[in-house]
């Protein structure tokens, strides 16, 4: 028979066991806690990580954009620079004749209290190993995925600079349909130009291009920067560019056509393949060759004597031409082209560049 003392220790000891269990029970508990909370932080961490990587790449390609813009320019400025060059080398060849020949010349000339110290400490240790305790600050960590977003859409609000510049320069642009070929239909806003088999009843007159399918703005510039842009989404086939009013508009002399003569600039677009014309030479743009823009948008900087074409959804450079010094004033030109077998029925509609949003 168990004594009184013995029926204590038993007791003590069923008391401890089952503490004992309930301890690793709890230590369980903890264990799914920590998993618990591991998992999370590697999922906001992925989706943190993942912001970054994103703003790089945005960054990145504003880099990439940029640096070709700038490349860009600098290429049309030493196309420049070199024909000058050979301009003058050609010259000191001819000074050199002359003075061979003048030369020639001159030669010729980290116990119970102990049991209820125990009790203690194991209500205590529950108490405070609750994992209800344990919380992850769920509210704080939507916070800083929020900022986290916030801050790409920042950064993407401000990208490419190129696009910020521009805007900073954006024109209106209203079409003049006095200039239109009988065969192109500007809307009444001066927004919009569209082709068509019907040959319009138009009054003849000076400005009016009479075999080249274009149309130019009402009014240019003779200073400053100006940006423009043109939707051209659907279509298979145009011109865009700048001219000078002297560009030839009757007849079918080569130069009435953008980007054939001295006095106009433009980019082509026909099925897929991209050209830059002017002078009568084309140069194709084979870094975009099949590929489709939206919108075009033309820049020209007098101070600097450009004209820069870009793919204006993504601000991709298509190409840029350096006059040097501009002549005359500069008229926004277009040419929406002809049916092109059916696929070319869209118009041409000018954008408000100052509003336009990137797609990054």
């Amino acid at each position: 028979m168990k004594t009184q003392s013995q029926e204590t220790l038993v007791k003590q000891q069923e008391y401890l066991t089952r503490q004992r269990d309930a301890i690793a029970y709890r230590m369980k508990k903890l264990s799914a806690k920590q998993a618990d909370v591991n998992k999370k932080t590697d999922i906001l961490k992925e989706k943190i990580k993942k912001k970054y990587e994103d703003m790089k790449r945005v960054l990145d390609e504003d880099l990439r954009i940029t640096l070709t813009q700038l490349e860009m320019e600098a290429e049309a400025t030493e196309r420049v620079i070199e024909e000058q060059v050979e301009r003058c080398y050609a010259l000191t060849q001819h000074i050199d004749r002359q003075l061979s020949e003048l030369s020639t010349s001159l030669d010729r000339e980290r116990s119970h209290d102990k049991d209820t110290e125990t009790e203690e400490r194991i209500a205590a240790t529950l108490k405070q190993t609750d994992p209800e305790l344990i919380q992850m600050d769920e509210f704080k960590n939507e916070q800083l995925l929020s900022l986290t977003i916030n801050l790409l859409l920042f950064i993407r609000s401000q990208v490419p600079v190129t696009k910020k510049l521009f805007q900073s320069y954006a024109s209106e642009v209203v079409l003049d349909p006095n200039s239109a070929h009988p065969k192109l239909i500007v809307s009444p806003e001066g927004n919009s130009v569209t082709y068509t088999d019907t040959w319009q009843e138009v009054p003849e007159n000076a400005s009016r291009f009479d075999t080249t399918l274009n149309a130019v703005s009402r009014e240019g510039f003779q200073e400053g920067r100006h940006y423009w842009e043109v939707q051209v989404d659907g279509k298979t086939y145009w011109e865009l560019g700048l001219t000078y009013p002297s560009i030839p508009r009757k007849g079918r002399e080569e130069h009435c056509w953008l980007g054939r003569g001295a006095d106009s600039w433009c980019v082509e677009y026909f099925n897929g393949s991209y050209n830059a014309w002017h002078q009568g030479v084309a140069h194709e743009l084979t870094h975009v060759e099949g590929r489709g823009f939206q919108r075009i948008g033309i820049f020209s900087s007098r101070p600097g004597g450009l004209v820069c074409f870009l793919g204006a959804d993504t601000m991709t450079p298509l190409y840029c031409f350096c006059a040097g010094t501009f002549g005359d004033k500069l008229l926004q030109a277009v040419c929406p082209g002809h049916d092109n077998q059916g696929t070319n029925w869209q118009p041409l509609l000018i954008c408000d560049a100052s509003r336009s949003r990137p797609i990054l």
